[in-house]
């Protein structure tokens, strides 16, 4: 059996039942277009909670909040995450270890200081072995508010870290952040 050929078009009939095939479907795009796509849709987050703040992370990652569905997967390994959330209170004991955590993790990084405690010290400010602030240590990327925050705070922020990691800019000169 031989395949017509369409004179209009010059190309192969499609089999009766099926859908011509389309072979103009050509996309164009930037090398830094593709790449923080690719980054944006993949985003791997460190299981890293100290305090209250970790329920409302948890629960980020449930059914309702689900950030699965935006290609955010929790990593239980620094090697394999390229986002830290930093959910709860700090201590300076704890400081050198959320630091050597970061020091641990492949660039490019992200860093987002989730709740009152983590932003700034919260209600344990004034307490002698709390780190009034994660970024103090690790250069913090985004500041969600609240004490805790919802799971719906914590979504928006997530989704606002993607549309700044789909304005970064890697080929051509150094990594900056598009305006």
């Amino acid at each position: 059996m031989t395949a017509e050929i369409d004179p209009a078009i010059r190309r192969p009939a499609a089999a009766p039942g099926r859908r011509p095939v389309d072979h103009a479907g050509i996309v164009l795009t930037t090398v830094d277009d593709f790449v923080n796509w690719t980054r944006k849709n993949s985003l791997w987050y460190l299981l890293f909670a100290t305090a209250c703040c970790g329920i409302e992370l948890m629960q980020t990652g449930g059914p309702r909040a689900d950030v699965d569905r935006f290609g955010m997967i929790p990593r239980s390994t620094p090697r394999q995450a390229d986002l830290m959330i930093v959910a709860g209170t700090i201590t300076y004991k704890m400081a050198e270890r959320t630091k050597l955590l970061y020091d641990q993790m492949p660039e490019p990084k992200y860093v987002v200081s989730m709740g009152s405690c983590a932003n700034c010290g919260g209600l344990f400010a004034h307490s002698y072995s709390v780190l009034k602030g994660i970024d103090q240590v690790i250069p913090v990327d985004l500041y969600i508010p609240g004490c805790p925050p919802r799971p719906e705070a914590l979504t928006e922020g997530l989704l606002m870290l993607r549309r700044k990691i789909e304005r970064e800019r890697w080929f051509g000169g150094r990594a900056v952040s598009a305006g």
